[in-house]
């Protein structure tokens, strides 16, 4: 564990010192220490700036959208491999889903662009075929969402399966062939066997994904979000971006980033609260 502890302390700890920044009128000239204290003055301008409602919506309808969708996918999709007889079919479906994680945003944006192009997408034209129009979807802010959504479970879904196959194959199948004997269906097994065996699993995975559930995929959002699309599209990562490195806005910024952490370190710490509570039958779940 060394090599690990002495990453995190090198790569996550030892820059935390650049908080302070959020604190200081920031002077590239003058460094972090040299620069004179600004107080709470970067944190006001941040609760009152119109942009900041605007994009905190967005990032938080995009991340619940995430939460609500993206994150059981992978899920529901480990479960239903599971079920499949056919081994060489099984690996030949999951190879086809690891495949996308290997490839770049920018290769997969590029594809999704081309894809929704309303001039020669295949996506425009079925939708031409079928219905006699096209659809400009990136022009289109209503669906910059559903994108967004749907191309992070196109791309992710057989690699974040991958932890939870292994949940599964760690079950005692003596639980299924006792279930078998009992007369259950290949239903009741996997809604009184898999499922609750795998749910630890997807506890500690949910309690990490809420760690940043302010934050979006940057290389995502980023190379498919065009200006046309800021007013659903534009999120942190994207703003912090736009500002603090093009204008160079580095307190400001840096007080948006440190906003986050805050809220993502409260947000984990009522979601393991939970999930205690619930691994401890406090609360009713099943």
């Amino acid at each position: 564990m060394l090599s690990a502890l002495v990453f995190y302390i090198i790569f996550c700890y030892g820059p935390m010192y650049g908080i302070i920044i959020a604190f200081k009128d920031f002077n590239v000239k003058a460094g972090i220490l040299g620069s004179p204290w600004a107080g709470f003055k970067h944190f006001k301008r941040l609760f009152l700036d119109p942009e900041f409602f605007k994009i905190i919506r967005n990032t938080l309808l995009i991340n619940l959208y995430q939460l609500l969708f993206a994150f059981p996918a992978p899920v529901v999709f480990a479960i239903m491999l599971n079920e499949i007889g056919s081994k060489r079919y099984r690996r030949f479906i999951q190879t086809a889903t690891y495949l996308p994680h290997f490839i770049s945003w920018v290769v997969m944006a590029g594809l999704l662009i081309y894809f929704l192009s309303p001039t020669n997408g295949i996506v425009n034209y079925v939708l031409k075929a079928l219905t006699g129009k096209t659809i400009y979807f990136m022009s289109k802010k209503e669906y910059f969402r559903s994108i967004i959504v749907i191309s992070g479970i196109w791309k992710e879904i057989g690699w974040n399966s991958i932890i939870y196959m292994a949940a599964i194959a760690a079950i005692d199948q003596s639980q299924y062939e006792a279930a078998i004997c009992d007369g259950a269906n290949r239903f009741q097994r996997m809604w009184h066997i898999t499922i609750p065996s795998i749910l630890p699993t997807v506890s500690v995975l949910l309690i990490m994904s809420l760690g940043s559930f302010l934050g979006s995929n940057f290389d995502q959002v980023f190379n498919l979000l065009n200006p046309v699309l800021y007013e659903t599209g534009d999120v942190f990562d994207t703003y912090v971006y736009r500002v603090g490195l093009t204008q160079f806005q580095y307190s400001y910024t840096t007080a948006i980033g440190l906003f986050r952490s805050v809220v993502g370190m409260i947000l984990i710490v009522i979601a393991n609260f939970l999930s205690n509570k619930l691994s401890n039958g406090e609360v009713g779940m099943w």
